[in-house]
């Protein structure tokens, strides 16, 4: 019955996106007072935020199961249609009612709450029923002075047929009807589309809002969503797309019907903006005649209207559960099927502690209102029971409250945001049932706290769980990017070469060579590429700027033949050159400009060649020397050779060359500074770190190159032969153009081979015979150990034997001549940038040990003084490597080194003579290296050669045994 006759009393049918709601909000804030009732918490929500933007929150208040916003003069309120009061304040009609989507009375679980409002709640001036077309005649049957208003929508509906997820337009909302489809769908457009908004039921109305945020501002251009759209969120769509038409309705698994095909096409194009919808991966095709009706919004008008009886009987709950049981009296009105709340009561009914209870009217009312607690978990009715069971009990013992101690034990194992989306969701679900218990405000000891604790601990779970959504299945930065993508966007580079547009990293700048950051997609890593473009490439081009204006001094070459600048690679040498022309490429710039990225290459050119002219003159002098009309054949020929082999020869491989040398031919070559050594001819500035690495770069990674240069450390005496120094993986041509040979486990510098060759001497002197032992000395020069030392000498060629007691020489009689004093060699030892000692504990001995064993003097004879016989020198005498040994009492205890060592005679027997008399003594002025034929002199000596000292070659012991061989002459005066 209507309050007033003059009241109106109005429906406005119409399809979706014409402006119902709009105009049910106009109305109530023309009344004095009003009441609107809404199907979803979260679209309740959202209009009450609007009319307290026009009202003042003073004014308006806001009541749903779980949230109640009442000020003491609020004058238009906002519910959901189940919390909708009937009276202001309690006392007085509200003037304006409206309620929405009208429709759902015919919805199987909640519409008998719909029926309900519909029949019973009247405004005083205005009541207006908004909902589809599909409910005119049965509201006509219901409500048969009501009067009906049309409305037009404001855009047009248009099928566009099926389309790939992954091909889906912009600002698309995909429809699925379960949480795993949903994050299929989600995690797919992630991967290629860069990422989507989630909305799903089971959210809570803060989640939701947060995700549909992210699509109504544009930060996701796509919403994934169950059928929760289809009421309550008004979403600026221009395309929506089924995953699927079929949906589990909680009893059934069946096809959606068209109206509720139609509710959720209809959020597609919003005010003046045409829509579209069409189905999306495993969907089938839509029938025509389906598109005819969601194009012309015609749908099958609703039969009946869910209903259950209102008016209750309390005095018992068998005479409550006969009154919810009445069946209806109107043929429009259908009893509804059983729903949860009367399944609890009737369970409750069964239970036997519970009827003795029971004893008054007041207490079976709470019996019901704890029965018609909703299940926010969307358990089996036997958990939903317990729980509610549990809740029955408290106010049985508490003094019909609810106690602090058991919600306290119930939600603070829920007030934890760890872990991920299913579990925050189920978190969620269980928080709603305390939230909306807290605010029915005589059921907890203390209310307003826990009014305030669950909407805080829910709060704090819908953030977390929407960070979890966003994190999951929105690429933020891909969309960033995507979005900038045809616009300015500054790059800022870190100081550790991290690149950074629109506080998004996007990979890592090294002097030319822009790496992007991993991606996750296919689609993410286009949108790195094309921002690197943009953003990047400036800098890029400036940095190639300065490399084309800089000097030579800003560029140094790497041990892997790379161009180094500013710390980073920005060039290579490659294949192309040759060792005073060489090519180089650029590392990196291909986001630069292809002239500068031409300039800068040519100017790493001039740099390596000038380099190369510079470092490598030693090697250009031999060519000059080739080239010289001054120079002898055999110097030229020498020249040539030593050239072409990159200024080092093996004397072992070239020994007749090298013999073919006499002293005078060996005079250029020594100006050049070749050295002739013990085991190798070599030029000493050749083997300096600088021109050593540069020339085993240009040779490693220039024509016909393996890529592969030995480059030791700066100083270094020796190397182990092992690890990436291993000989094995270098030609025996690198190792040599470092200045270095392999020795067996060692690989040992030239000038400390001829120093090596010296020491073996002296302690062959020492001996009296050509036998020796291995002196610490030894060990000091090389840096190594008594065992490397061993393997050392194997690989030049000596054996050893172990000799018990006194050395018997006539079992050995090649090895029991005396050997001659100590040669003076043209070696001076390769300078070097830096000394590196094999170890720092052996360091100040080996470097103490090394000063003794250099003689600058020695060393540095010129070649001019090389006639002049040179004199024995008196050395420190030799100390004898003895092992130690520890005993168990801790004294240590010398071992004698019975060791001895000797290179093998190969001298040919004679037969009927004894080993070795067919070798010339290892002494006597026949040693020369110009040897004249042989003559026969009858008598006497042979005449002496008065003009000039025969020439010799005072690289060999021979010069000095022939010098040794001529009577020094007496002193004046003496």
């Amino acid at each position: 019955m209507r309050p007033d006759p003059d009241s109106i009393l109005k429906a406005i049918l119409a399809p979706t996106n014409t402006g119902k709601t709009h105009y049910a909000i106009e109305r109530m804030l023309a009344r004095e007072s009003g009441i609107i009732g809404l199907p979803l918490r979260l679209l309740a929500r959202e209009v009450y935020d609007k009319i307290c933007a026009i009202k003042g929150p003073r004014l308006c208040a806001l009541i749903t199961g779980e949230e109640k916003i009442v000020p003491a003069n609020a004058q238009y309120y906002v519910c959901t249609v189940e919390a909708m009061p009937k009276k202001l304040r309690g006392q007085h009609p509200f003037a304006f009612v409206a309620i929405d989507e009208v429709q759902l009375m015919a919805h199987p679980e909640r519409g008998h709450i719909f029926t309900e409002r519909v029949l019973t709640h009247r405004g005083r001036d205005e009541t207006l029923f908004l909902g589809a077309e599909t409910v005119r005649d049965l509201l006509y049957d219901l409500v048969p002075d009501i009067r009906f208003e049309t409305r037009e929508r404001f855009s047009t509906l248009t099928h566009t047929g099926p389309t790939k997820i992954t091909r889906l337009p912009k600002r698309s909302v995909i429809v699925a009807f379960s949480a795993p489809e949903v994050y299929a769908i989600a995690e797919l457009i992630r991967r290629f589309r860069g990422g989507a908004a989630v909305v799903m039921g089971g959210l809570s109305p803060r989640t939701r809002n947060s995700q549909a945020a992210m699509y109504q501002t544009g930060e996701v251009d796509f919403l994934v969503a169950t059928d929760a759209i289809g009421m309550g969120l008004n979403l600026d769509a221009d395309h929506v797309a089924f995953a699927s038409l079929r949906k589990f309705d909680g009893r059934r698994r069946r096809r959606l019907y068209p109206m509720e095909v139609g509710q959720i096409a209809g959020r597609a194009g919003r005010f003046r903006n045409d829509g579209t919808f069409g189905p999306t991966g495993d969907c089938p095709t839509f029938d025509e005649q389906l598109i005819a009706r969601l194009e012309n919004h015609i749908y099958d008008p609703d039969r009946s209207a869910e209903w259950r009886n209102s008016v209750l009987d309390f005095g018992s709950i068998d005479a409550l559960l006969n009154s919810l049981a009445k069946p209806s009296s109107h043929r429009r009105l259908r009893r509804i099927a059983e729903p949860i709340d009367e399944a609890v009561l009737n369970r409750f009914a069964q239970m036997p502690d519970i009827k003795p209870k029971a004893t008054s009217e007041a207490k079976i009312r709470k019996i019901w209102e704890i029965c018609q607690i909703p299940d926010f978990r969307n358990v089996t009715l036997e958990q939903h029971t317990r729980l509610l069971r549990a809740i029955y009990d408290q106010f049985v013992s508490n003094d019909n409250r609810i106690s602090s101690e058991f919600v306290h034990k119930q939600t603070s194992r829920l007030d934890h945001a760890e872990g991920g989306v299913d579990i925050l969701a189920t978190r969620l679900a269980f928080i709603r049932t305390w939230t909306f218990c807290a605010h029915k405000s005589d059921w907890l000891e203390e209310v307003n706290y826990w009014v305030e604790k669950t909407r805080e601990i829910e709060d704090r779970l819908s953030d977390a769980l929407h960070e979890k959504l966003t994190a999951k299945f929105v690429d933020k930065r891909t969309q960033a990017l995507m979005k900038g993508n045809g616009a300015y966007m500054e790059a800022t580079i870190k100081d550790d070469g991290d690149v950074w547009v629109e506080n998004h990293k996007i990979g890592r700048l090294t002097g030319l060579s822009f790496e992007i950051d991993e991606s996750q997609s296919e689609l993410e890593a286009k949108a790195l590429r094309e921002t690197a473009e943009k953003a990047v490439a400036p800098e890029i081009n400036r940095r190639l700027t300065s490399i084309v204006g800089g000097t030579h001094a800003i560029f140094t070459i790497s041990n892997d033949g790379k161009i180094v600048w500013g710390g980073a690679p920005v060039g290579r040498i490659t294949k192309a050159g040759s060792v005073f022309n060489p090519d180089v490429e650029l590392v990196g710039g291909e986001l630069g400009a292809g002239n500068l990225r031409d300039l800068a290459a040519e100017r790493m050119r001039d740099f390596l060649k000038t380099e190369a002219n510079e470092k490598l003159a030693p090697l250009q002098s031999l060519k000059t020397l080739n080239e010289s009309a001054d120079a002898s054949p055999v110097v030229k020929g020498f020249a040539y050779t030593l050239y072409e082999n990159f200024g080092h020869l093996n004397r072992a491989v070239h020994g007749k060359l090298v013999n073919d040398l006499d002293q005078d031919a060996r005079k250029p070559l020594r100006e050049l500074g070749v050295t002739f050594g013990q085991y190798d001819v070599y030029m000493r500035e050749m083997i300096r770190p600088k021109p050593a690495s540069l020339l085993a770069n240009l040779l490693a990674f220039g024509a016909g190159g393996d890529g592969a240069p030995f480059i030791p450390f700066a100083g270094v005496t020796s190397i182990a032969n092992e690890g990436e120094f291993s000989a094995e993986n270098f030609t025996d041509q690198a190792i040599g153009i470092a200045g270095y040979k392999a020795c067996g486990p060692r690989i040992v510098r030239f000038d400390i081979l001829n120093r090596l060759a010296a020491v073996i001497r002296q302690a062959q002197r020492e001996s009296g015979t050509r036998r020796f032992q291995i002196m610490q000395e030894m060990l000091a020069l090389l840096g190594c150990t008594y065992e490397e030392m061993q393997g050392v000498l194997k690989g030049l060629g000596y054996q050893s034997e172990v000799i018990e007691g006194a050395i018997d020489e006539t079992a050995r009689p090649e090895l029991a001549a005396p050997v001659p004093p100590r040669f003076v060699s043209d070696d001076k030892p390769a300078k070097t940038e830096a000394t590196t000692p094999e170890s720092e504990a052996d360091a100040k001995t080996k470097t103490e040990t090394a000063e003794k064993l250099s003689d600058p003097k020695l060393e540095d004879t010129k070649p001019a003084e090389a006639a002049k016989p040179a004199k024995p020198v008196d050395r420190k005498k030799l100390s004898v490597y003895n092992f130690r040994e520890t005993g168990e009492d801790g004294t240590i205890t010398e071992l004698e080194n019975k060791e001895f060592w000797f290179l093998p005679f190969r001298g040919k027997k004679k037969p009927g003579s004894k080993f070795g008399q067919d070798r010339r003594p290892h002494s006597g002025k026949s040693f020369k290296n110009n040897r004249r034929k042989k003559q026969d002199y009858k008598g006497g000596k042979p005449p002496k050669y008065a003009k000039s000292e025969p020439r010799r070659d005072e690289d060999s012991p021979f010069a000095a045994l022939a010098a040794l061989k001529k009577d020094n002459p007496p002193k004046k005066g003496g």
